[in-house]
């Protein structure tokens, strides 16, 4: 057995979560040993079983690149993306798995982009985030430049940017730039904080979500997306017909 072996066993009258309504996932960290998530290519392996059984059919990992702390390049992501690729099919797991990467919007941000090497995905995708401390100063400026290249850019987990959350006028000038949405389903189940469960529902009742990810680093953010199968916002949310997940 699997070291997730329990844990999408029946509980009662309980069911396994299905998040087939999503179908791809486009927010994770499975490539082993190269950032915060996946620490080995068991693990990894076990994850992907994970999301499998939850009714994934294809997800697009995607790997931190953080200034000078996490210095992943095309070069270390796609050999790790082929290793996971070849394990997959060894143990004839059938499921799509790509690659591309988070960016944290940094000092180091423009000079990868000014490089045109970013790691993209579906139509130009390009998936961003920022500090959780605080906003940068140029996010605009690199937004704009971004776009103007062409890129369809995607912020990753916005109601986890607390300093906005009395700001609440910047994140709707954000959308209001083209921006997608991208919340954790996780955030839902108050996984991070009420204040970030409250800032997700608040988004869904808006209706300014655009993509679901799972933002999965490891066994507990898979048991806590499990848990979020029965989530009233995360139906809510599918209903809505506002999710592009299925578009990538």
């Amino acid at each position: 057995m699997g070291i997730f072996g329990n844990l999408f066993k029946a509980s009662g009258n309980a069911t396994k979560a299905d998040m087939s309504a999503i179908g791809t996932d486009m927010h994770s960290h499975l490539i082993p040993g190269i950032d915060d998530g996946s620490d080995s290519l068991e693990t990894s392996i076990e994850l992907i079983k994970g999301m499998q059984a939850l009714g994934y059919k294809k997800l697009i990992t995607t790997p931190h690149i953080q200034g000078e702390f996490y210095c992943n390049t095309p070069e270390t992501i796609m050999p790790g993306l082929q290793r996971v690729q070849r394990e997959l099919a060894k143990q004839h797991i059938n499921i799509e798995l790509q690659a591309a990467a988070e960016y944290l919007i940094d000092d180091k941000f423009e000079q990868k982009y000014k490089s045109g090497e970013l790691l993209t995905f579906g139509r130009k995708h390009l998936l961003v985030e920022f500090s959780y401390f605080n906003e940068h100063p140029r996010w605009r400026d690199f937004f704009f430049d971004l776009q103007i290249a062409g890129y369809n850019l995607i912020l990753a987990h916005p109601e986890r940017y607390s300093y906005f959350f009395r700001e609440f006028a910047k994140y709707e000038e954000i959308k209001d730039r083209g921006v997608l949405f991208q919340i954790n389903i996780n955030s839902l189940t108050g996984y991070y904080s009420g204040e970030v469960k409250k800032m997700a529902e608040r988004f869904i009742d808006l209706g300014m979500v655009d993509l679901a990810g799972s933002d999965l680093h490891n066994a507990h953010y898979l048991q806590a997306l499990q848990q979020a199968s029965s989530n009233k916002y995360l139906r809510k949310l599918i209903d809505s017909g506002n999710l592009k997940n299925h578009t990538l």
